[in-house]
C-alpha cells in the first residue's frame, strides 16, 4: 500500500522529519518525508496496510515539541518500489 500524507499542525523547526524517518525506519516502511511551504509536511509512504496503520497512530504523537491537529491521507497506486525512507529538502 502507499499513502501521501499532509500533516497540520507545529510540524516544522520542532524535528518532525527526522521523528518521521526514524518512526518509519523503525516499522520497515519506505518512502519520503518533507516540510512544505504552507507549514504542512508532506510524507509518501509505503508498506503493510497493518503498519501504517501502526505507524500513523505513532505519528499523530508526533516529537515533544510537536502538535498534530490534522493528517489528510491520499492512497496512490505504486508505479515503482520505494527503497529506504529519506528527508527531502
Amino acid at each position: 500500500m502507499r499513502f501521501r500524507l499532509f500533516i497540520s499542525g507545529l510540524v516544522q523547526g520542532v524535528g518532525f522529519r527526522a521523528f518521521t524517518q526514524r518512526l518509519a525506519q523503525s516499522y520497515g516502511l519506505s518512502g519520503w518525508v518533507r516540510n512544505l511551504p504552507d507549514g504542512r509536511v508532506e510524507a509518501l509512504v509505503e508498506g503493510d496496510e497493518e503498519v501504517i496503520a501502526h505507524f500513523l497512530k505513532e505519528l499523530w504523537k508526533g516529537p515533544r515539541l510537536s502538535r498534530v491537529d490534522k493528517i489528510e491521507m491520499i492512497r496512490e497506486e505504486p508505479d515503482e518500489p520505494l527503497h529506504g525512507f529519506d528527508i527531502r529538502y
